[in-house]
This record gives structure tokens, C-alpha cells and sequence, in this order.
């Protein structure tokens, strides 16, 4: 079910299937800034990605010598959430476990995701609650894929991103099973740029850690239209499109967590970027896409 929320400036809806954004309109002209979902290229438009981001070593990790399945990106994209709350700026989803979430990820929890408008601003929080009596471990992360380009006529190669602060960074790689490779490969240097291309994506996600910018502007070289994304509470950032299929959408998704690292064959409460939540305690990150019309 769709739930809807606006102000004069932008309107949004989110389903509760998955707890997933679906539009984000500018009023103004009435630009959509988010993917359609077109099933030919990619049937999502901004997963959650919980309790796990990207993908894991043969689909499975491993607790206190019990092996667990989870597939690429968690549970939470494909289970039904709540709509608990409501305003006149803020939509408010949940996820509980359950008997079914417990086989397959042993932690109970209770996850909710709130959307608040302001001005043209749209926030997304995640807030991780852990009932249980002992400490959960988890990743959370976003995937939100903008389009791209924006107006008819154009292509992905009008079109740039551009950190608040010139950085000198390096890609972590990702091999043909979508597990991250350990030898970084260098990317920018001393430059906030990065020129959109189909090519530039032949090799999967570009995955970057620790950039040094809070915020990535999205721009196109013909017009003022775009988007600034803040994505200063999350140490990784990943950036995807589909190039074989020419994918009208970028993603920028910001990530507590990453995949697994090939040779990665210890405990999931050992892997690197999961974070652990004490009993009783809460966990909270925010994003923000603020739309240029």
C-alpha cells in the first residue's frame, strides 16, 4: 500500500512493502527524481538494505558456529512493514521480527524508517531497536536510484557528481560474485568530480570509504535540475547503474556496512563495517536528498 506525503515544494509516497520510497516529485514542474522501478532494467526504486549490505560468501554467514542464509542486501526489501505514524511532514514504517526473520537472521529487532519533508528537503531516518537480551549485530544501509537523465533528449553522459570537497580516494573493487577485493584501486586524486558514463560502471559499483565529503551534488551540463544528497553519518558510499542495459538511473547509496571481502571466512560479529547494539539500545543514521527544480 502506498502512503502519500507533501508540502508546497515536493511530494513523495512510500510502500509498505519493503518500507520503500517509490516517488519523489518536484512540484514545480512536476520532475520525478526517482527511478520508475521498470522492471526491464531494475524492479526497485530505494531498497533498505538490513541486516546485511551487498552480498554475503555463498549467501550464508555464520554465528556462534550456526550457519544463517541471508541473500544479497538482507530481509528487509521483502517483507511488509506497519505505517505507525503520521503528520502533516513525517511518515513513520516498521519491521518487527517474527518466527519467519528469526530463522534466517537470529536477532529480534525492530526496525523503523522515517521520511520528513521540509522545505525540498526529504530526510530518511533509520532507527535500530534491539529488545533482546543480548547484543545484535547488523549492517543497515540505503539504495536509492535517482533518474538519470532527468529530462527527455538527454543522456547519463550530461550528467555529473560532485562532492562538496575534493578528495583523493580509492575504489574498493568488487570481483564477478559481487564480494569486495582487498588491493584498492585508485580513483581520484585530489579531484571532486566524477563525469557519468555507461563505461564507467563495466566493472560494477564504484565503493568508496571514509570520503572526506559530507554532501554529492548530482548535475547536469543543460540545466539547474539535480539533487544534493548528504550522506555525512555513513562511512561508505556506493555509487551504481546498470551499464550493459543502459539503466536510465544512478544510484548513490550510503552504507553501515559493505559485502563480504572474498577471503572473508570468519564470524559475523567479526566483519568488518557491522555495527553491535547493546540490549535495550537504539541505533539511528540519517540521509538527506534535497531536490534542485
Amino acid at each position: 500500500m502506498l502512503y502519500w506525503l507533501e508540502n508546497d515544494q515536493i511530494k513523495i509516497s512510500v510502500d509498505t512493502m519493503g518500507g520503500e520510497l517509490h516517488h519523489i516529485t518536484g512540484k514545480k514542474e512536476g520532475t520525478q527524481y526517482l527511478s520508475d522501478g521498470n522492471p526491464a532494467f531494475w524492479k526497485y526504486h530505494a531498497p533498505i538494505l538490513f541486516p546485511i549490505v551487498g552480498k554475503l560468501r555463498d549467501n550464508s554467514y555464520t554465528i556462534e558456529g550456526k550457519t544463517y542464509h541471508l541473500p544479497q542486501h538482507g530481509l528487509a526489501r521483502v517483507r511488509e512493514f506497519q505505517m505507525v505514524s503520521q503528520s502533516a511532514n513525517h511518515l513513520t514504517f516498521e519491521l518487527s521480527s517474527s518466527e519467519d526473520t528469526l530463522a534466517i537472521y537470529p536477532y529480534p529487532f525492530v526496525l523503523r524508517i522515517i521520511y520528513r519533508l521540509e522545505g525540498n528537503n526529504l530526510s530518511v531516518t533509520y532507527e535500530v531497536l534491539n529488545p533482546n537480551s543480548s547484543t545484535m549485530y547488523f549492517s543497515i544501509g540505503a539504495h536509492p536510484a535517482f533518474r538519470c537523465p532527468l529530462e527527455e533528449g538527454e543522456s547519463l553522459e550530461d550528467y555529473s557528481l560532485v562532492f562538496d570537497s575534493k578528495e583523493t580516494a580509492y575504489r574498493i573493487p568488487l570481483n564477478t560474485d559481487g564480494l569486495l577485493k582487498r588491493d584498492k584501486v585508485p580513483f581520484l586524486d585530489r579531484q571532486n568530480t566524477i563525469a557519468l558514463s555507461h563505461e564507467l560502471f563495466s566493472q560494477d559499483a564504484l565503493i568508496f570509504e571514509s570520503l572526506k565529503s559530507c554532501t554529492v551534488r548530482l548535475v547536469s551540463k543543460n540545466h539547474k535540475k539535480g539533487l544534493v544528497f548528504d550522506f555525512s553519518e555513513f562511512p561508505y558510499l556506493g555509487i551504481w547503474t546498470i551499464p550493459d542495459k543502459k539503466a536510465p538511473f544512478v544510484c548513490i547509496e550510503p552504507w553501515m556496512g559493505h559485502a563480504d571481502y572474498e577471503d572473508f571466512h570468519g564470524d559475523f560479529t567479526q566483519k568488518e563495517g557491522v555495527l553491535s547494539l547493546d540490549t535495550g539500545e537504539a541505533f539511528h543514521c540519517t540521509y538527506s536528498i534535497q531536490i534542485n527544480q
